[in-house]
């Protein structure tokens, strides 16, 4: 079977982006008659036609937003989801849930179903796993409006909403260093997500402001509350263990804080401990834990606004927007 010819192989062929493809193909006046003649030219040597999927959707909405969600379980994803459907209910839309649970080929799965329900729009948040974006680039080429949320990419016709995760971290190891800290150990998310490469530099930087070196030596790839607890047994019987640790969620903190207790190091005279979502189980653990506040909730209804903006525009024709929202450090007893 022929390969169908999309917006982004003309793109590619021509050296712009889709969105200018798109609007060269309906003539638009914002762009140039040279461009509009080389993109139309092309567009004919080459046999593309117009998506029937796309021109269904442009024509004829379904009030349904698809929503991919890493992971439903997840306290700050589910403040999310909550934040996304608060919106959607006050503008009549719907909102179709798909979870990767962190998979590449479940996401691939559940953009296509997406397509498949001709959904209007789509937020997304992409899985640990994901290396290839090409699924998404589908939704593009088929003039989907796309937001992405928390994990977010730049390269693409797509909106991004996501919070200040270099600050955040700043503001946490700051904290620490001002409790007296002197060996602050970093739990990291995986460094190819732009939030764990910002909160590494957060973490990097305000340990350097504050006079110390910055060491590999203390970060730790480590993420989810198991492989926590699982290096916390070695790190925290070390002779010069850490005596502050700042760690990348709230679930992974606390298994910190139990592995120490299993241990007898006393939380916080011993060692302080910060993690990052300010989620339900920061404020019932024993101690309660310090957390930097995300304000999922608040995330997914700017996202979602952004997304039914779009939608009701009825127009691809647009320059994508990019939002960073501001983080809240929750000081509580384990620092």
């Amino acid at each position: 079977m022929k390969k169908q010819i999309t917006l982004k192989d003309i793109a590619e062929k021509l050296g712009i982006s889709t969105s200018t493809v798109s609007r060269a193909l309906q003539n638009h006046p914002d762009i140039s008659i040279k461009t509009r003649e080389a993109v139309q030219e092309l567009a004919r040597i080459l046999g593309y036609q117009p998506n029937l999927i796309a021109l269904n959707l442009k024509h004829s909405r379904t009030n349904t937003i698809g929503l991919v969600v890493p992971e439903v379980q997840h306290y700050f994803f589910s403040t999310i989801i909550n934040g996304i459907e608060e919106v959607a209910y006050q503008n009549n839309f719907n909102v179709l849930v798909v979870q990767s649970n962190e998979s590449y080929l479940r996401e691939v799965l559940n953009t296509q179903t997406l397509l498949a329900n001709r959904v209007d729009g789509v937020l997304a948040s992409f899985s640990k796993e994901t290396q290839d974006f090409s699924h998404f680039q589908q939704l593009i080429d088929n003039e989907i409006p796309l937001v992405f949320y928390d994990r977010v990419l730049h390269q693409f016709h797509a909106d991004s909403v996501m919070v200040d995760d270099y600050s955040g971290a700043f503001k946490a190891v700051s904290h620490l260093i001002e409790r007296g800290c002197q060996r602050i150990a970093f739990y990291s998310a995986p460094q190819h997500l732009l939030l764990g490469m910002n909160r590494l530099k957060g973490y990097k930087d305000a340990l350097e402001k504050n006079g110390f070196t910055f060491t590999n030596d203390l970060v730790y790839a480590c993420d989810t509350f198991d492989s926590a607890v699982k290096i916390s047994r070695g790190v925290l019987k070390k002779l010069n263990r850490p005596d502050g640790v700042f760690a990348v969620n709230d679930l992974t903190a606390i298994a910190v804080m139990k592995t120490a207790r299993k241990l007898g190091i006393n939380v916080p005279d011993e060692l302080r401990i910060v993690g990052f979502e300010n989620s339900r189980s920061s404020s019932i653990c024993e101690p309660e834990l310090s957390s930097v506040d995300q304000f999922g909730y608040d995330l997914g209804k700017k996202a979602t606004e952004i997304l039914l903006r779009r939608i009701k525009a009825d127009s691809f024709d647009y320059e994508p927007e990019r939002h960073t929202l501001k983080t809240e450090l929750i000081v509580r007893a384990s620092s």
